[in-house]
């Protein structure tokens, strides 16, 4: 492959933040759909407490599958969780820029420092 093909392939590749943002946007869209046509639909129809406690249960099932060493189901439960918090993020109508904003501001500082922070 050549340099400038290289170079091209590289520009079309998104970022992880331009999937999480094409999902929100999904999400977004999907809120307001048929519970009958959309699993988010469904969701946002039974309300916040089902939502949380599925996002739970996701975080739940990733752990179990770090735990037990398969990559391939952690990555398929991790793209779970994902979904899920930015469903509950629209549920509670606070957008993703809002988060990345936040681990913005967190970079560069110790966890340590910054849990230490929050704690006073």
């Amino acid at each position: 492959m050549t340099g400038a093909r290289r170079l091209f392939m590289a520009a079309r590749m998104d970022t992880p933040s331009d999937s999480l943002a094409r999902l929100e946007q999904t999400i977004a869209a999907r809120l307001g759909a048929s519970p009958e046509e959309s699993y988010v639909a469904q969701l946002h129809a039974r309300g916040l407490p089902v939502i949380a406690r599925k996002l739970g249960e996701e975080a739940t099932e990733a752990v179990v599958a770090a735990l037990a060493g398969d990559k391939e189901e952690l990555v398929g439960e991790a793209a779970d969780v994902l979904f899920h918090l930015l469903v509950l993020l629209g549920e509670k109508q606070i957008p993703l820029a809002d988060v990345l904003a936040e681990l913005d501001r967190r970079e560069g500082t110790s966890g340590l420092a910054e849990k230490a922070a929050r704690n006073t």
